[in-house]
Order: structure tokens, then sequence, then C-alpha cells
């Protein structure tokens, strides 16, 4: 959604369309006004962003998703939503629409051509079995390591003997906290039994400033052409900031696997499972 919304920015910038940017947080992390700077410079994001820590804003639209877009006309009524990815023409008509609407003149009627790569492709509804899980508090949904999870404890996890379709699991020692799990001691591991395109993990270091390497395994094995963005073929990659890493990215046809990630230092918190 991002380049398209940073393209109508620009194109009809003349004609009158004004683009806000609101930073709602789901994590404690995203409250953090650095974090907040960085990733508006790393998505080159020029235009204002209002940061809605308290979720003021949210409350006020009664929004329920991430990313979510809502038109305004030029009398301030809302006059369109769009909810996730997905539907970029249909979108930049409505801009059109309204626009016009407002007394602009010579908008240029082709539409913007994108293509979507990595995390703004669009979830493939069809394939998705798998639902977001959220890996902190207790009991945690989907959670399969014996004897179930430790609140605010270090503990050493095991893999089940058997892994069920959505169901994870933590190997190693691990803190489970409100938030996250976090990782103590190095060559932890999340093992997740999914059924999707594409796996996601929300995570980041502890420490800020810090780089850990980790590796990725489908059914114990690199994942090669099934990679994420974030990741090579071998499945090498490395958490260096607060954010969502694209893991896989499955090629045709969509199965059940089991991922795995090994984190080859400690000190990273993972968040949160989505699918797509």
């Amino acid at each position: 959604m991002l380049p398209f919304v940073r393209a109508w920015a620009e194109k009809y910038r003349d004609q009158g369309l004004v683009v806000i940017g609101v930073q709602a947080p789901e994590f404690s992390f995203e409250k953090n006004i650095e974090n907040i700077q960085w990733a508006i410079h790393a998505m080159k994001i020029d235009y204002p962003v209002a940061i809605d820590n308290d979720h003021a804003v949210w409350r006020a639209f009664s929004n329920e998703a991430w990313p979510a877009l809502y038109f305004v006309d030029a009398q301030g009524r809302i006059r369109h939503h769009q909810f996730g990815e997905g539907d970029y023409e249909q979108s930049e008509r409505i801009v059109q629409q309204l626009l016009a609407e407002a007394g602009s003149r010579g908008l240029d009627p082709h539409l913007i051509s994108i293509r979507p790569r990595n995390l703004e492709v669009a979830a493939d509804w069809n394939s998705l079995h798998s639902p977001e899980t959220y890996t902190g508090n207790e009991p945690t949904i989907g959670f399969a390591s014996p004897g179930g999870s430790h609140l605010n404890k270090s503990h050493v996890y095991g893999y089940p003997t058997r892994l069920g379709l959505n169901n994870w699991a933590l190997q190693g020692e691990w803190t489970v906290g409100r938030e996250a799990v976090a990782l103590n001691t190095a060559n932890g591991r999340i093992a997740y039994h999914f059924h999707a395109r594409d796996l996601h993990l929300v995570m980041g270091p502890e420490m800020r400033g810090t780089s850990i390497p980790f590796r990725v395994l489908i059914d114990g094995h690199p994942p090669g052409p099934d990679h994420g963005s974030d990741i090579d073929d071998e499945g090498n990659g490395s958490v260096i900031e607060q954010r969502l890493y694209q893991l896989i990215r499955q090629t045709e046809p969509v199965a059940d696997h089991v991922f795995e990630i090994q984190f080859l230092g400690s000190g990273v918190e993972a968040f949160d499972f989505t699918f797509g």
C-alpha cells in the first residue's frame, strides 16, 4: 500500500490532495519516537505523520486494521475506506473522483502502475489457513511446547513429538513476557506448522544497535526459492531493528510446512507471526 500512497501524494499534490499518515502502535516499541523516525526515513515518507500513541485517532475512526486508508472529501466527510493491501486501482479512482468534485482540473486519468513487492503484495486469501499468532502472554494460542508457557520466568523449552497445524513451539532458554518471547541464550529456536503463501515475524533486538544472525528452515531444509525478502535462499538473515520480517514466500503450490528459525545469538524478542 505504501508505494501507492507515496505515488498518489506526489502525482496529485498540485491538484490539492493532502495525505496524512497516522502511526498507531500495536507494540510498545512502536511508540518510540526514534523507531518511528527511522521507519519514516527507511520508507521514504515525505508527508506528515501523526503519532497516535494513545489510539485516540484509532478509536475516533473505529478502526480495526493495519494498514487502513480513509478517503475524506472537501467537506470533511469520509467517502471510502480500504482495509489491508490491494484494490489500488479503485482507491486511486476514488482520489480522482473526490479531487474532481472539489473543482480540480486537468487530472491525468491514467492510473499509477506499480508492481507491489515483498510485504506490499496483498495476501493470497485462497491459500491462507493460518491465523495471526501473538507469542506473548499466557496462555499463548497454539503454543505446543511440553509443559506450557511460564510467564515472566526464564525457562528451558522443547519441541513436542509432533507439531500440529497452526501450532508453534520454542526450543532453548526463553522468557515469555507480556508482549513477546525473549531469547536468553544463543541457538534458541521457534517452530511453526503453517499453511500460507507468506510467513512474517515481528521481531527485533532487545538492545538497540545490535545485530543477531539467524537461519530459517522449511521442513528441515533451506527455503531455496521459497525464501522471503529478509533472508537469502539458504535461509540466512539478521535481526537488526524492531520490525516485521518477511521470512517465507512460497512458490506455487502453497502447502502445509513446518517453519523453523534458529537465532545464533541471544537478546532477540519475537512478538507476532502474521501470514499472507
